[in-house]
């Protein structure tokens, strides 16, 4: 039987440890100007959507990565 991986496609053990460092490593400061930069950029959109629509949207945004 295999055993499926514990993280989603791209990501492995190593690359969760180094974003975990970098968030653990902000200060508070930093992390309010990543968060700001995040609703400034001029290619994404950031919006409220029911939290039962979100299964959706992920399916959504992954048909749309694929293609």
């Amino acid at each position: 039987m295999r055993q499926s991986s514990k993280f989603p496609p791209g990501w492995d053990e190593e690359r969760v440890k180094r974003v975990l460092a970098h968030y653990e490593s902000q200060t508070e400061e930093e992390a309010v100007a990543e968060d700001e930069a995040a609703f400034e950029a001029a290619d994404q959109t950031v919006m409220e959507i029911p939290t039962d629509l979100v299964p959706k949207v992920r399916e959504l945004i992954a048909k749309h990565q694929a293609a």
